[in-house]
């Protein structure tokens, strides 16, 4: 949910990648309170995932950062392919998630893990839709249903796990009033509480995202492998390295690759 912030030729500490068959290769150089992170439990290892974009393109890559890109978990990465399409990394179900000023895209996959892809534009899928891996999503973008920044059309990519639990209803409150309302109902904590841990986040504040839900149920980026590579986070935001798995070789990020099927 954070921009963008290097592209084009002023791209900061950039290095130049290549991607082959799906792996990186080198070439030449929180202001509220919230829960302790979820941390799955071994049957909710994280699973064999994919890029969410397509082989045979260049592709820039901001370095790991949280969901505001100033603090907290850092479970959120940018990604920015050529061809401006987002793809499914793994099999899963869609959910549209609502605010006033559009949707954006979560998927849930099994063992709990949630994928979320913010700033998309020109959305393909509907709520409640079964994808496959490869699945296209939607577009790059630069879209803030719910608030943020974005310079540079890219998908802020961010993981997630929500523990079980049951479907709860609730008034609308402590999240946006919809387009027309004049007054929003008072929100009881609980209830939202309760709603954010099933992964209702329709209407949810980018402010209430980036803080408290992002502080019970973000995931770091930090030690997952992703399309072969391992992904390590930096001291600062925007920073980190990605190791290929398969003969150790270390990239700096950001930066761009140009992948080669």
């Amino acid at each position: 949910m954070t921009k963008l912030r290097s592209w084009g030729t002023t791209t900061t500490a950039a290095a130049v990648l290549t991607l082959t068959a799906g792996v990186l290769l080198a070439g030449p150089a929180a202001a509220e309170s919230a829960p302790s992170p979820t941390v799955p439990s071994p049957a909710t290892a994280f699973p064999a995932m994919a890029f969410p974009f397509a082989l045979g393109q260049q592709v820039y890559s901001a370095g790991i950062h949280s969901d505001d890109g100033s603090d907290g978990v850092k479970n959120a990465i940018d990604f920015s392919p050529a061809d401006r399409t987002v793809r499914a990394p793994l099999a899963g179900t869609v959910h549209l998630q609502h605010c006033s000023g559009g949707d954006w895209v979560t998927i849930d996959h099994a063992g709990g893990w949630r994928t979320g892809y913010y700033h998309m534009e020109a959305i393909q899928v509907t709520d409640g839709e079964q994808v496959e891996a490869g699945a296209p999503l939607g577009s790059t973008g630069n879209a803030l249903p719910c608030g943020g920044s974005s310079t540079g059309a890219h998908v802020h990519f961010t993981l997630w796990t929500l523990p079980a639990a049951p479907a709860t209803a609730a008034a609308p409150g402590d999240r946006e009033a919809a387009p027309g309302d004049r007054e929003a109902a008072p929100r009881d904590r609980e209830a939202n509480d309760r709603e954010a841990a099933i992964g209702d986040w329709d209407n949810v504040s980018y402010a209430r995202l980036t803080s408290t839900v992002a502080a019970a149920y973000g995931q770091p980026v930090d030690g997952k492998e992703i399309g072969g590579w391992q992904f390590t986070a930096g001291a600062e935001q925007y920073d980190g390295t990605a190791t290929h798995l398969a003969d150790r070789q270390l990239v700096q990020l950001p930066g761009r690759f140009r992948d080669t099927p």
